[in-house]
């Protein structure tokens, strides 16, 4: 069931007033998968999030959480909750075209994210769904389409007015819903601090006031499993799809600069690039115009990296690649007027091997070994790990169960 904005607060911000629930019986473990988008591995170690420390300390985390290509928020999403690499669930952008028709994918167009064909694997709310598991989603990217004809009990679509509170109340109200009702995998998701990173930078005071405010919707939640008497009883996954690079005016590759723009048409640009042909363009001959710049790797796409584990495909175009770390590659001077705000602030996309590119791992609960800081591991992992935490049969998925299991209590 989809809830529109005006039910959240009828349907999930009653945690204030509601009647502590009975804790869910040891049979039926329950998960609540938080994202801090942007959120940088070391950004912990600022000493401005005291409810993440906290967290960390009475639970597991990880060095840092390794993200796949391209770096990306509904990529990154989509590999946490499917275990697939982006090249086999096909989600390998925010921004791609599928050349089988010509269909254009937009992570902002709410009708585009709705649509069924985009999104392949299978996701762990559908994982739930399908084995009797009641899951609820809060504005996770994927989970506003039904995903192999399923969709979670309830979800929210995404809506960057609601406040973060209200994002918190809900899910704290779905768990306080009487026993026979309560979802047991849930999800929770806050843009911030991806903002404050693009538009100030991640070094910028402004990043550590929006850390805080982030870590203070932690507090709010760790709060609401306490009265709710469901601390000992959740487990609560925090991660991160990405960490920030700061980026610079004095950084920027042009397009126009490099090529005839008339011969190409630019998909995806700033750190991770996409590039198609046109006008019978052919794309060595404009791959090795582009590989003048010093400061961008880019391939054919029958040539990527084995790392990236990104196969050519009809979603992926001829040329792909990566700027060099705070280097950004802009379509023309016009654009870098349009976002000369942005440019002078931070970014991602770039190597997943990047330091920059970290994100975040903290889990706490009954499933979770306590005190412990576990070495990286890569965020395919994660959905192998959320299917064993709710003991589910988890799909067929890319992960490994043993890359996580140093996270988990002893069995």
């Amino acid at each position: 069931m989809r809830l529109r904005p005006w039910l959240v607060l009828a349907l999930g911000g009653v945690a204030g007033c509601a009647k502590p629930p009975a804790p869910a019986p040891a049979a039926a473990p329950m998960l609540v998968l938080v994202s801090l988008d942007g959120f940088r591995a070391d950004f912990l170690d600022r000493g401005v999030t005291p409810h993440l420390s906290a967290l960390a300390a009475r639970g597991v985390r990880a060095r840092w959480l390794t993200p796949t290509f391209p770096t990306k928020t509904f990529p990154q999403h989509y590999t946490i909750v499917t275990g697939m690499y982006p090249g086999r669930h096909g989600v390998v952008g925010n921004t791609f075209v599928d050349r089988t028709d010509r269909a254009p994918f937009r992570s902002s167009d709410s009708l585009i994210v709705r649509q069924p064909r985009w999104w392949g694997g299978e996701p762990i709310w559908v994982t739930a769904e399908r084995q009797g598991a009641r899951a609820f989603t809060l504005m996770w990217p994927g989970s506003e389409a039904a995903v192999g004809g399923v969709r979670p009990s309830r979800w929210i679509a995404y809506d960057g007015t609601l406040a973060d509170s209200t994002r918190v109340d809900t899910v704290l109200g779905w768990l306080a819903l009487p026993p026979a009702e309560r979802p047991r995998f849930l999800t929770l998701y806050f843009e911030e601090p991806d903002w404050s990173g693009h538009e100030q930078g991640p070094d910028s005071p402004g990043m550590n006031q929006a850390l805080r405010r982030v870590d203070a919707m932690i507090g709010r939640l760790a709060a609401g499993l306490e009265r709710l008497d469901l601390a000992g009883v959740v487990n609560v996954v925090v991660v991160s799809d990405h960490g920030l690079a700061p980026t610079s005016a004095d950084r920027v590759v042009l397009l126009e600069d490099l090529v005839d723009t008339t011969e190409v048409r630019l998909i995806e640009s700033g750190p991770f690039i996409t590039l198609d042909t046109r006008g019978g363009a052919h794309p060595d001959s404009v791959l090795a115009r582009l590989r003048r710049s010093p400061h961008l790797r880019l391939y054919r796409d029958s040539l990527l990296p084995p790392e990236w584990r990104y196969p050519a495909g009809p979603r992926v175009p001829p040329i792909v690649g990566v700027a060099e770390d705070g280097w950004l590659l802009l379509a023309n001077r016009a654009a870098l007027a349009r976002r000369r705000a942005r440019v002078n602030g931070g970014d991602h996309g770039y190597d997943p091997a990047s330091p920059a590119m970290r994100a975040l791992f903290i889990a706490a609960g009954p499933a979770f070994r306590r005190g412990v800081v576990v070495e990286p591991f890569r965020n395919v992992h994660v959905y192998e790990l959320l299917a064993r935490v709710l003991q589910l049969r988890p799909a067929p998925n890319d992960g490994s169960l043993d890359s996580v299991r140093s996270v988990l209590q002893p069995s």
